[in-house]
């Protein structure tokens, strides 16, 4: 959690120790440096905290569904108390230098991914009639991570579980409808 809490850069080996509970060489031997164990940590998080997004894409019946649920899921999870609020993949590496570069372009590239899979269901629904013939999936779907970026920071920023909500919901009301059969 030290990543989450603080970002790649401003967590040292030490805050690493600490609180893992374990010893610098301990720490090497397992990880062998601080960019795998982030990359370890960025994987769990993937597969724990942050897995709600994937599986609202994946387990809701229509897009506007799965993008409504992975919004109001965001509010919850990003404000949840015990951990630190906000999402890990999109502050970590927020104010990092070149020489982390690389951890800010593999962080980069899993928020992208996000907004392919996004970009994937939105055109699904969008052939399945879902949306309108002139929407625009990729716009859609970078208009999503726009928002859930947002929520995070403002989680960061102090905003409650209440007050994202009703961001999730005010972004839902500009989901393009499609247009009725008989038009």
């Amino acid at each position: 959690m030290a990543f989450w809490e603080h970002g790649y850069e401003a967590t040292s080996i030490a805050d690493l120790t600490r609180s893992m509970g374990i010893g610098a060489p301990s720490l090497y031997a397992a990880f062998g440096d601080k960019k795998a164990l982030f990359s370890a940590a960025v994987e769990e998080y993937g597969h724990t905290y942050g897995a709600f997004l994937g599986r609202a894409l994946e387990e809701e019946p229509t897009a506007r569904r799965g993008i409504a649920r992975m919004l109001r899921e965001a509010a919850a999870e990003y404000t949840a108390p015990g951990r630190p609020p906000g999402c890990l993949v999109i502050t970590a590496a927020t104010n990092a230098t070149e020489a982390s570069a690389d951890v800010v372009a593999a962080l980069r590239e899993q928020r992208e991914a996000n907004v392919s899979a996004m970009e994937r269901v939105i055109a699904a629904g969008k052939a399945a009639g879902e949306l309108p013939h002139d929407a625009d999936p990729r716009a859609l779907a970078r208009f999503a991570a726009v928002v859930i970026q947002g929520m995070s920071q403002q989680a960061r920023d102090g905003a409650s579980r209440e007050e994202l909500e009703a961001v999730a919901e005010l972004a839902l009301r500009s989901w393009p409808e499609a247009a009725p059969a008989d038009a």
